[in-house]
């Protein structure tokens, strides 16, 4: 059984997630309505994931998407993000600050379940490698999960540093916005594209113009690296 801590001070909505997730029979949800608990329960017994809204009364969900990650309990705990923010920058805070996804409310009952399941495969399909991956500047270092452009060292978040990886491995190829939701968050069918063009601004402004400029666009499509500039 996957244990889901569910942060969130409007019981209406909490509701909604608790049941969607405890219906499908393979999850079960212990919910608190703040911002302190959720870090207490979360440090003092670490869930396989957590669903964190971001407006919480008192500690914020930003704080504590921060604090979780720099707790050694949860550092590599799957986190979603639930939201009624509409704007980028809120979304951008809590994906940089070591979130891996984000919900807008309103949303389905499927949606929850999907996103839950796909971040779980994904985390728990994680393979430890030797490999390194160089373009243009950049060396990312598969083990150590480390990234440098034109020598420096460049702080990814964990979405970030997986979705460079794989624009790397394919180098050359268009790959579309689904297909990298499919590759990167594990998702088929379920989330928004919006997700990727986000992570996508984020990656060409930490690299640096040497390696952003082989991020490329292709419009109405999706993204692909390139080795050269054309």
């Amino acid at each position: 059984m996957t244990r889901v801590l569910l942060i969130e001070d409007d019981p209406d909505i909490a509701l909604i997630v608790r049941h969607a997730l405890e219906r499908s029979a393979e999850f079960s949800v212990e919910h608190v309505a703040n911002g302190e608990t959720g870090l207490e329960r979360a440090t003092l017994d670490p869930p396989d994931l957590v669903f964190l809204d971001l407006n919480l009364p008192g500690m914020d969900g930003i704080d504590v998407c921060k604090s979780l990650r720099t707790n050694d309990q949860t550092r590599d705990t799957p986190i979603i993000m639930l939201t009624a923010r509409t704007a980028e920058s809120d979304v951008i805070r809590g994906l940089d600050d070591g979130a891996d996804d984000y919900i807008t409310k309103p949303f389905s009952v499927r949606e929850v379940v999907a996103r839950s399941q796909a971040l779980l495969r994904r985390a728990g399909g994680r393979q430890p490698t030797e490999e390194q991956l160089t373009a243009r500047g950049l060396v990312l270092d598969l083990a150590r999960r480390e990234v440098h452009a034109g020598g420096d060292e460049v702080t990814l978040t964990r979405k970030e540093f997986d979705l460079l990886a794989e624009l790397l491995r394919t180098r050359g190829r268009v790959l579309t916005r689904e297909r990298l939701l499919e590759k990167v968050w594990g998702y088929d069918n379920v989330g928004t594209t919006r997700t990727v063009d986000v992570h996508i601004r984020q990656l060409r402004r930490k690299l640096g113009d040497e390696a952003a400029g082989g991020i490329d666009t292709v419009v109405g499509v999706g993204y692909r690296f390139v080795e050269m500039d054309d």
